[in-house]
């Protein structure tokens, strides 16, 4: 009794295994900076238990290896996970010029071409070629499932799985640092990027290979690592303060145009009713989110003025003002408690 679990290791305490914590149904978004070395299934595990959350689930895989924002989404808010594995996302990435890894990335077997190594400007013109649609095959060493298994329980077993290309977009990328041997980009691109493969290609296309070396995770959409707390921090704090970090569930939603309804629109609506509303101006996407007395009561596409349920949050749901872009956590508000990030 009484054992620390570190909260790297994703395994729940003592006192949680016999009861005494018991999980209780929390809502919202954790911004979470993931640390090198531990899945985005461990870190998610692990920030549900230091909240005692009843349900979680996060937006996006890292790899072990890399590290940076994982966005971990709490009870009602796993409704709407699917709008962050649509989003734009933006790496910052280290690569190894003048070797290639069979995977990729560190966990490869690792070999010198023994080619000439670009300079900058060589190397700077290379990386522009690779903005824009690109057609990308996935590697054999990611999650990418094929008959319900992951490509790399192939790859581990020494079988090589057929892949289909599939085009991804790379909106913007950066040459931030060049030593002559390993250099640093930002990338910004779709979902479904990998960037160990966009690593790879920009090494045969300057013709001497690279590999990955560090990969950390800057931004999904608009949330940044800039308001990320790490499992250090987290684990430090009372569960009360854990959810003070939380931010609301529409944090996911602000891209589509809020609708707010009338105390018996918002009771048809929380029952799945389509509703008959007057034009909005603001509000001319086919999808919006919607609410009723300030409350997220879901989402719901607009189609010539009728409103047609999609996504409803449960009502015993509790309303939160904290905004995603906002610049300090409640916590950092009332203790002065700086935000740390643990993994660079």
């Amino acid at each position: 009794p009484g054992r620390r679990v570190s909260p790297l290791d994703g395994v729940p305490s003592r006192s949680d295994r016999r009861g005494k914590t018991p999980r209780e149904r929390v809502d919202g978004i954790l911004l979470l900076d993931k640390p090198i070395g531990v899945s985005s299934n461990q870190a998610m595990m692990t920030a549900r238990r230091l909240l005692a959350a009843a349900k979680a689930g996060h937006g996006g895989t890292l790899d072990p290896m890399a590290t940076g924002l994982l966005p971990i989404l709490f009870g009602e808010a796993t409704k709407f996970a699917h709008d962050l594995l649509d989003a734009d996302k933006t790496y910052a990435a280290t690569l190894r010029l003048g070797q290639t890894s069979t995977t990729g990335d560190a966990e490869g077997v690792i070999a010198d071409t023994g080619r000439a190594l670009p300079d900058r400007s060589k190397l700077t013109e290379t990386i522009a070629r690779f903005t824009g649609r690109l057609s990308q095959r996935p590697p054999m060493h990611s999650a990418l499932k094929h008959q319900g298994r992951p490509l790399y329980d192939y790859a581990r077993s020494g079988i090589e799985v057929e892949r289909a290309a599939r085009e991804v977009v790379i909106h913007a990328i950066e040459l931030l640092d060049f030593d002559g041997l390993t250099a640093q980009l930002r990338v910004r691109c779709s979902k479904g990027t990998y960037i160990r493969t966009l690593v790879a290609d920009i090494g045969d296309a300057a013709g001497c290979g690279a590999w990955l070396t560090a990969l950390r995770r800057e931004a999904v959409d608009s949330m940044t690592i800039e308001r990320a707390i790490s499992l250090e921090t987290l684990d430090a704090l009372t569960v009360d303060l854990r959810r003070a970090w939380l931010a609301p569930i529409d944090a996911l939603l602000h891209g589509l145009a809020p609708i707010e309804l009338g105390t018996a629109e918002a009771v048809r609506f929380a029952h799945g009713q389509k509703l008959r509303v007057a034009p909005h101006s603001d509000a001319p996407a086919s999808r919006v989110r919607v609410y009723g007395s300030g409350r997220l009561l879901g989402v719901a596409a607009l189609e010539q003025g009728v409103l047609i349920p999609q996504r409803l949050i449960a009502s015993e749901s509790p309303p939160s003002s904290r905004s995603i872009s906002d610049t300090s956590s409640p916590i950092q508000q009332r203790s002065g408690l700086r935000n740390q990030e643990t993994s660079r």
